[in-house]
């Protein structure tokens, strides 16, 4: 995969992300459980038929991965039944936006579990997305739905922050695609028994939805991801990973007519552009440490 190529696929895969919120919302008489239960297994077809493809090295599992291993896959399925619950209470664009405010929550908990001292840029991302966040929010009445899918929305994102401090603690060993494929599997084991009892009322349309979030959205997109970074930069992929709002947004647009507000789009602006220029710090703080290490 050359530079070109890594770039096209990091747009694919920001897209396909993008467009979790739209599926599971297309997947209209499946409930969330049913939906992440789905996603889940199915990605777990995929990201098992892309790493034997691919023919990446596995290893073995000791005791301390399997606790981390569980503990992950117990927060992203409490993650996406979040997400799903806001996509179908606040709609697609409210959903995604909430849930993009996940940096900030990292910011926060990094400084509360790790002890680390929250930077200036850090404090101005949370202010940032925080200022966003009042901007998206139509109107603050925990009785309307607007409210109430940002609130699920903001949990998932927390959730999500808390998947990821997790991964970070316990990184470097385990591939990312092996690593994701047994989080998956927890995944679905955990929402068996929640989803069970519905599954064979989910209409066939819906599980081709379903289908489809669990192998593009998911199996497909974390490949490609995987796959790019080898070529490109993180920085680089932050930048178009900070579309992923924008697209999830613009096509929830075209099929669901969810116009956004003027407010809405300013407060997503905000956000999205709070996440990038974050990751972008992000990435260039090691090289700056790097060459001050060596000078």
């Amino acid at each position: 995969m050359n530079h070109r190529t890594a770039l096209g696929a990091l747009h694919i895969g920001a897209l396909f992300f993008g467009l979790t919120g739209v599926f599971g919302k297309l997947a209209a008489s499946a409930s969330p459980a049913i939906i992440v239960f789905g996603r889940a297994a199915f990605a777990v077809l995929a990201l098992g038929l892309f790493a034997s493809v691919a023919r990446q090295a596995w290893q073995p599992l000791h005791g301390r991965d399997l606790r981390r291993l569980l503990l992950g896959g117990v927060l992203l399925a409490g993650h996406w039944v979040s997400f799903f619950i806001a996509v179908k209470v606040g709609g697609v664009a409210i959903a995604t936006l909430g849930f993009a405010s996940f940096p900030a929550f990292t910011v926060i908990l990094e400084g509360v579990l790790f002890r680390e001292r929250i930077r200036r840029n850090e404090a101005l991302l949370v202010l940032l997305v925080s200022i966003g966040l009042v901007l998206v929010t139509p109107e603050f009445d925990l009785a309307s739905e607007a409210t109430g899918g940002l609130l699920w929305a903001l949990f998932s994102g927390l959730l999500f922050s808390l998947l990821s401090l997790a991964n970070r603690a316990g990184s470097g060993r385990l591939p990312a695609v092996q690593a994701a494929l047994w989080q998956n599997l927890v995944v679905s084991l955990c929402l068996l028994p929640f989803a069970a009892p519905g599954l064979a009322a989910v209409a066939p349309l819906d599980w081709l939805w379903i289908a489809l979030l669990g192998i593009f959205c998911t199996g497909i997109a974390h490949s490609l991801f995987v796959a790019a970074l080898a070529v490109i930069k993180a920085r680089t992929a932050a930048v178009v990973f900070g579309m992923e709002p924008v697209y999830g947004i613009a096509v929830a647009w075209v099929v669901f007519a969810e116009k956004p507000t003027l407010s809405m789009l300013a407060g997503g602006a905000l956000i999205i552009f709070a996440i990038v220029l974050s990751s972008r710090l992000a990435a260039e703080q090691p090289a700056r440490q790097a060459v001050a290490e060596s000078a």
